[in-house]
């Protein structure tokens, strides 16, 4: 058997580490190969973060594994399946709002069969543990297909609070929030390198590259991320 396996590794500021790497392992009579995503996930077992304190304080192994699961399973979600968006660039010149809405192509559910952890320890009140997730044939497409054709790569920062009204134990929800942000973020970007004039709509599909790093500022969640997008359509405001 040989193996060949290529490592992306980021480290977080804060709040989660997470590294993200591609295992390809070739195997002889039959021929065949098989990828596993593999990342490491850090929880924080004391949740602090300036005024804002986890209602779940701190938290116990069993909630700090479920944690990493669910947090895991979202990030392999958004690198395998993506979103479909439609972006409204907005313009305070005519009074129109920027709104950035994205729709998941697919999920990959907590307790899913494909996801498992293969190695964790706590170590100065954190839970460090690395999540493998076996993708099928299926999965497999959508990989290689966010690697082809018309599709560019982009990477932004994006911002979430630290607490939502009425639902401060939601972390999953905030963490989601600051990455969608960021996806915004990069499609706009990659908006204003290739368009003259400020579209007035832009539509396409968009995926994680490789899971993104979190950090506090100001009172806020950011989250750094690069992506994969595909813009299909873009309007002018001359259509209108």
């Amino acid at each position: 058997m040989k193996n060949i396996k290529n490592f992306t590794a980021r480290k977080l500021l804060c709040g989660s580490r997470l590294i993200f790497f591609l295992v390809v392992i070739f195997l002889s009579a039959p021929v065949y190969s098989q990828e596993v995503l593999r990342g490491e996930v850090m929880v924080e077992l004391e949740p602090v973060y300036g005024a804002y304190v986890d209602e779940k304080y701190p938290l116990d192994r069993d909630d700090a594994y479920k944690r990493a699961l669910e947090e895991a399973a979202m990030f392999f979600s958004a690198s395998i399946y993506g979103w479909s968006f439609d972006y409204e660039i907005g313009e305070k010149a005519r009074n129109m709002a920027e709104v950035f809405e994205l729709n998941p192509l697919g999920e990959i559910p907590w307790g899913d069969s494909g996801l498992k952890v293969t190695q964790a320890d706590i170590r100065d009140m954190r839970l460090r543990a690395w999540m493998d997730f076996r993708p099928d044939a299926n999965q497999l497409r959508r990989i290689q297909t966010w690697k082809t054709g018309t599709i560019r790569t982009a990477q932004a920062v994006g911002y979430g609070p630290l607490g939502l009204p009425d639902q401060v134990s939601d972390w999953l929800k905030i963490k989601k929030l600051a990455m969608e942000d960021a996806a915004r973020a990069a499609v706009r970007a990659m908006l204003q390198g290739s368009e003259r004039n400020r579209p007035k709509e832009a539509r396409g599909y968009i995926s994680l590259q490789a899971f993104p790093v979190y950090w506090l500022d100001a009172g806020r969640w950011a989250c750094s991320a690069r992506f994969y997008v595909e813009i299909r359509e873009i309007v002018p405001f001359s259509a209108y």
